[in-house]
């Protein structure tokens, strides 16, 4: 199956109310464990590369490693720009096969943001891509993201309406009160549903996205810490609340720092058990499998996914 781009999976996740797993890859192993995840479960799945992920493994690589995957499985696959931060990336991107790009435009003002997305949208809608934006203000760390506590805003409403509309972007990633990293909460985790339900009133057709969305699961961090990693403390989003998000109309939940617990605690085990391994592949094979059976358990467990394609 060639890749497709969200307007089909989104469409169908609002009509019966559950969210597409995204997950962030970096290199081949992650790639394969997280399709491997997704036809296991018969679910569509979103594979995305933030820029620092680009500039890692080069486009050229992930795109031909998510072709072999295609090559392998039938279920619909996004191959997707994760916070692309300037048109020039996103450009990039569609330019070398994406089917979908994210145009970040949140750091800056709202006639700003507007501007740029649209810039990006007439791109990206005549090469047949799609394009999601982004209101509001993620704190936390991320690669290219990183924005203090002080500085994070939740999405207004009135301004997601108008903002859609201006701008016409296929999708909306909005600000409830996750955030990016392993540190997403000091006290009790809590998400703003009230301003999620306002959203979705107003824009009752449009896909909306959650970033920042990792459980950051207890058992991960405990193996990182066990075997050698400083990890204190850290602290992500529980699943009933990423459940809960999936039925009240997030279309779009993004993964990513799960994924890296699950491959740097399997390494680290695997270090410490076994110190005379050299062979990459006696340590990337344990990472591969606990990505996959991680990335199982978000899409039959929490965004209810499976057996959606």
């Amino acid at each position: 199956m060639p890749l497709v781009t969200t307007k089909d999976m989104f469409e169908k996740s609002m009509k019966e109310h559950f969210a597409i797993g995204a997950f962030n890859v970096n290199n081949m192993e992650i790639i394969q464990a997280i399709v491997d995840a997704a036809a296991e479960e018969n679910s569509p799945i979103v594979l995305q590369a933030s820029s620092s992920a680009i500039k890692y493994a080069r486009i050229g690589y992930l795109r031909r490693m998510v072709e072999a995957a295609l090559e392998e499985h039938d279920i619909p696959v996004v191959l997707h720009l994760d916070h692309g931060p300037d048109f020039e990336t996103c450009k990039l991107c569609i330019d070398n096969g994406f089917s979908s790009v994210m145009i970040d435009g949140s750091k800056y003002d709202f006639e700003k943001n507007i501007a740029l997305t649209k810039k990006v949208v007439e791109y990206a809608h005549n090469k047949g891509v799609v394009v999601e934006a982004e209101l509001g203000k993620l704190a936390g760390v991320e690669d290219e993201v990183n924005v203090s506590a002080s500085d994070a805003i939740y999405t207004d409403p009135e301004q997601a309406k108008e903002f859609v509309e201006r701008t016409k972007c296929d999708s909306l990633a909005i600000a409830i009160g996750t955030s990016h990293g392993a540190y997403k909460f000091k006290g009790e985790a809590k998400l703003r549903f009230d301003i999620l339900e306002k959203i979705k009133e107003k824009l009752p057709k449009t896909p909306i996205v959650l970033h920042g969305a990792s459980t950051v699961i207890p058992e991960l961090v405990n193996m990182c810490n066990k075997y050698g990693g400083n990890i204190p403390g850290a602290k992500g989003v529980p699943d009933e609340m990423l459940h809960e998000a999936s039925l009240r109309g997030v279309s779009k939940i993004n993964v990513d720092t799960d994924l890296r617990l699950a491959m740097t605690g399997a390494i680290r085990k695997v270090f410490a058990e076994e110190p005379e391994v050299f062979d990459p592949r006696k340590y990337m094979l344990p990472a591969r499998e606990l990505i996959c059976k991680t990335v199982q358990h978000k899409i039959r467990d929490v965004f209810c996914s499976s057996n959606k394609a």
